[in-house]
């Protein structure tokens, strides 16, 4: 509803103003009704949840790109375990192309390290495979130049001896060759192949439970992240293999001066990680939920609880959660995916993950454009089914029951949301913020609209369009005089509309600013 005074009209008190109360998009629907509803609210451009796209060949020409970024990708992610300085460089080339098509949506790129992997060796055979037998024992020597074959590895883990015991389990080529360990001696470990299995050269190795005593970041990883992410200005580095707080202090310290402005996603993918999470948590910038080598390193079957904890707790502190892998794995090759992909992206999205990823679809697969619309589509089908009343209300009470002490930002976000919730606004506007935190709050309490984040730092405005859930920057001049002016006048969609405004002012003592709420329309 547009609010205005008729002309001689006597002044109207805005507060005695009324607004229906608020009601799930679902509610009193049948299910066939509940179904067949349109996913897209009415003024929505995308989704609240935020997509991850993988670079390769099969989307990374500008023409791919720039259809990506019309249908909802938000962040190009490129994957440092392939490719080299020079194809990542002429990557980004493409990506600023097709983003200069389409400067509203602030697309992001992430920079996704290689990490302490550990790989089996090269062979010696013809074929560049070899075949293992289950009962057989295998040997696996930290020697790597040896060249295998089906009686004995090489292995680039050279503390495997003293890291590994009797009795545990070591997986091979993504799982395919699963080891016990029988002895370990002095450059070897011996174990005994549990199925029969066919494996190449290079093959990743895991070793469920047990601390890997390797650096976060590897030389490589080092030259990548100075050499390339800094010059060519990424925004987020996402560093494979977390297992501590002091790796992310490590991290921050090699990004240094220069690469201050660069966020930190931890990507947790082993048990340490989860050991250690909100210490990792709270020193990153964000957090990864890497389902890949986290269901190599705990059972399978636990990864679904470990993934809804961790969305939960970064919700709960205002940092955005990236879950990955696999999502909709079967459309690397297939135009559909299968259902049981499409209910984990909507369980994702209604567990409260700021944004989703897709790996080999987009990089490798057969149908990109159809995953990215799949993926988008599951989305906006998730969030039409949110309670965001309940939602807002049981992460308030959280958040009184946890916390011995409030942030007055956080105090006002809450306020902020619930007064959009509870009035006819149809959007939150956010400005004067110099970082992603308190957009970050204002996200944590789900609201029902989306979150305008006015803003004229273009790396901020890509940080906070890649990630945070519902959160939309919106570009303005700094020199501009009023910043929410500016970003309303970029908001014709909401022309006449109602908006709730947080802007970051001088506050009630002299020297003292913070954010204060109104009214404007639109």
């Amino acid at each position: 509803a547009t609010y205005t005074l008729e002309r001689n009209k006597p002044t109207m008190d805005f507060g005695d103003l009324q607004s229906p109360a608020y009601k799930p998009r679902v509610s009193g629907l049948s299910l066939a009704d509940t179904v067949r509803l349109p996913a897209k609210p009415d003024l929505a451009t995308r989704p609240n949840t935020k997509l991850v796209c993988t670079m390769g060949p099969s989307c990374w020409d500008v023409e791919n790109l720039t259809r990506m970024m019309e249908l909802g990708m938000s962040v190009c992610r490129l994957n440092f375990s392939h490719g080299d300085h020079e194809a990542h460089g002429a990557t980004v080339k493409r990506i600023r192309e097709a983003a200069a098509a389409c400067p509203e949506k602030n697309v992001a790129i992430l920079l996704d390290t290689k990490g302490p992997e550990i790989r089996t060796g090269f062979l010696s055979t013809e074929d560049k495979k070899v075949s293992l037998t289950a009962g057989q024992t295998l040997r696996l020597t930290t020697d790597y130049k040896f060249l295998g074959d089906s009686t004995c590895i090489a292995c680039s883990y050279e503390k495997l001896p003293e890291s590994v015991v009797p009795g545990n389990t070591i997986l091979m080529a993504d799982g395919s060759v699963v080891a016990t360990v029988l002895e370990c001696g002095s450059g070897f470990v011996d174990v005994r192949v549990e199925n029969n299995a066919k494996i190449g050269e290079r093959k990743n190795m895991n070793l469920p439970g047990v601390k890997v005593d390797l650096p976060v970041l590897q030389p490589k990883d080092i030259a990548d992240i100075r050499e390339f992410g800094i010059p060519q200005g990424v925004d987020f580095v996402a560093a494979s293999f977390v297992q501590s707080k002091a790796d992310v202090e490590y991290i921050r310290e090699i990004l240094g001066e220069e690469g201050k402005g660069i966020k930190i996603i931890s990507k947790i993918e082993n048990q340490e990680g989860l050991e250690n999470f909100d210490d990792i948590l709270d020193a990153s910038d964000g957090i990864m939920v890497a389902r890949g080598d986290l269901g190599m390193e705990i059972p399978p079957h636990q990864v679904f609880i470990a993934q809804k904890m961790m969305i939960s707790r970064c919700n709960m502190v205002g940092k955005p959660v990236i879950t990955a892998t696999q999502m909709l794995e079967s459309m690397t090759g297939n135009p559909r995916p299968t259902r049981a992909e499409v209910s984990d992206v909507a369980n994702a999205v209604l567990d409260g993950t700021d944004a989703v990823m897709l790996s080999g679809e987009t990089a490798g697969g057969s149908f990109p454009l159809k995953a990215v619309a799949c993926m988008i589509d599951t989305c906006y089908e998730a969030e039409k089914m949110e309670n965001h009343e309940a939602l807002f209300s049981a992460k308030r009470a959280r958040t009184v029951m946890e916390k011995s002490l409030t942030s007055f930002s956080e105090s006002v976000a809450s306020s902020a949301v619930k007064t959009a919730l509870e009035s006819d606004a149809k959007a939150i506007i956010a400005a004067g913020f110099e970082d992603a935190t308190f957009a970050g709050l204002l996200s944590k309490y789900s609201p029902r609209v989306p979150i305008y984040l006015a803003t004229s730092n273009a790396t901020l405005a890509r940080q906070v369009s890649g990630c945070v859930r519902n959160v939309i920057a919106v570009n303005v001049p700094a020199e501009a005089k009023d910043p929410v002016d500016a970003c309303c006048a970029e908001l014709k969609n909401l022309r006449g509309n109602l908006a709730v405004v947080v802007e970051r002012t001088s506050g009630p003592t002299p020297g003292t600013v913070g954010p204060t709420i109104r009214f404007q329309n639109v």
